[in-house]
């Protein structure tokens, strides 16, 4: 479980981006954040007390030379350092915060537990070394051989939904079935995939359309539906009518349908084996459905988070690797510009600042996709800049 810190996404932001103890704080309350590094401190909240959660700037400033837990990133979270959790102990650089963070989600790994086994990492006691790998959902830690399944080498594969999560939230299943890793699942001898085409078992349309209406109307492939049968008896309909034709209120279009991606997976038939984590390609989460049925499934599931592409920690990296990148660039720029006269340098740092908004816009907007940045991408980016810079010079 390899910790990467890009850049400090937290309570308190501070700079410079990596704290140290001789770092001089610029603190910022922010409340929630979306994503950030979380620690866990083993002095002040030990086992047989609550779980309590630490930004990276508490954890440096308030909590140093304390034995600290490395959670990596957390979703939503709020610094808990200082509050009742905490008893006596106040937090140095924001004495005044909020008892509790009733928003927050608290799992084993605030003590310092992972996977199934809940047992620490690293562990001194297990002869396996191998690397854990975090479900986006729970955000717990399993190691590979408890997840149910052979972990594939893929470059292609960005996350991981454990089988708990996934059976907290069913519908994904069936978007695992068309979308995710194909699954080696480790089965007995009688289980096994089994795929299932549902298509078989439905009746033909026109049989369907043929049949009598429930109410006892002729049925007909021409009628379309039982209100427009009609009985010789009084010259009434054989079905009940509509509060509209009550009411003689105009009859609205009931031929508009909502289309929901998940439905139309289900009705192509195929299964999967519900067992074992489901490993996610890139931009999975875009193939999600967005009907509002959907909305309140993933809501009630307790998962819309997963609509949001900058949810990601790929996305994460990626906002940490600009914001970095920022700081290299404005490093670089006052270096060279202490050799430039006085005009020379404002129209430096005019172009400078031009093409740096233009970056930073560019990576943005990969970064919110979910993308990756590659060299390409950078090549392409900086030849239609110069040729944006040619055309003006010409003109």
């Amino acid at each position: 479980m390899e910790l990467k810190y890009f850049t400090i996404h937290c309570n308190y932001i501070c700079d410079p981006v990596h704290v140290t103890k001789s770092n001089i704080y610029s603190i910022v309350l922010q409340g929630y954040v979306k994503r950030q590094a979380v620690f866990a401190c083993n002095t002040c909240t030990p086992r047989e007390v609550e779980p309590a959660g630490l930004c990276l700037a508490c954890t440096n400033h308030c909590h140093d030379g304390h034995d600290i837990f490395e959670l990596y990133t957390k979703r939503n979270f709020r610094c808990d350092c200082g509050n009742s959790k905490f008893g006596v102990f106040r937090c140095q650089l924001s004495p005044g915060k909020d008892r509790q963070n009733a928003k927050n989600h608290y799992n084993h790994n605030f003590h310092g537990c992972y996977c199934t086994c809940d047992r620490p990492y690293p562990d001194t006691e297990d002869q396996v070394n191998e690397d854990m790998i975090q479900c986006i959902i729970c955000e717990d830690w399993y190691h590979p051989r408890h997840l149910g399944c052979t972990v594939e080498d893929s470059e292609e594969l960005q996350e991981m939904v454990c089988e708990t999560c996934m059976n907290k939230a069913p519908f994904l299943w069936t978007y695992a079935t068309h979308i995710a890793e194909p699954p080696v699942v480790k089965v007995s001898p009688c289980k096994g995939e089994v795929e299932v085409n549902k298509e078989e078992d439905k009746e033909p349309d026109d049989k369907r359309r043929d049949e009598p209406c429930k109410n006892g109307g002729e049925g007909s492939s021409t009628s379309p539906s039982c209100q427009e049968k009609k009985q010789a008896t009084n010259g009434r309909t054989a079905c009940k009518r509509t509060h509209q034709e009550m009411t003689g209120l105009p009859v609205k279009n009931q031929d508009k349908t909502v289309y929901c991606r998940l439905r139309e997976l289900k009705t192509q038939g195929l299964e999967r084996a519900r067992e074992g984590a489901v490993f996610w390609p890139y931009h999975w989460r875009a193939k999600l459905c967005t009907c509002v049925s959907c909305k309140r499934a993933y809501v009630d599931a307790g998962v819309q988070f997963l609509l949001d592409e900058s949810d990601t920690v790929l996305a994460y990296e990626n906002r940490g690797t600009i914001e970095q990148g920022t700081a290299s660039l404005d490093s670089l720029l006052m270096s060279s510009l202490s050799t430039l006269d006085r005009v020379q340098q404002l129209e430096i740092v005019y172009q400078f600042n031009e093409m740096q908004t233009e970056l930073m816009a560019f990576l943005r907007q990969l970064a919110d996709e979910g993308k990756v940045v590659t060299a390409e991408a950078i090549h392409q980016f900086f030849g239609e800049l110069m040729s944006r810079k040619r055309r003006q010079m010409n003109s």
